[in-house]
């Protein structure tokens, strides 16, 4: 699952360094159409909901905080 969301990342932003940057949002790294654009892959790739609910910065910041809300949704 990491790895596809890297790959999810990479599609949209690339050049970071998403194993280690743990600041996705605070540091402006991704950008709100970034976001929205993320929601729609995740949403497609994993068929997970994401509700506006979901939609708060500290889901976004890592790639570590992106799989804890994919495994969140998939239960």
């Amino acid at each position: 699952m990491k790895n596809r969301i890297i790959e999810i990342l990479n599609q949209i932003k690339p050049g970071v360094d998403y194993n280690s940057e743990k600041h996705l949002i605070t540091d402006g790294i991704l950008t709100s159409f970034d976001i929205v654009t993320l929601i729609a892959n995740l949403t497609e790739e994993f068929d997970i909901e994401i509700t506006i609910k979901d939609v708060i910065p500290e889901n976004f910041e890592s790639i570590e905080t992106l799989e804890k809300l994919v495994e969140s949704k998939e239960e």
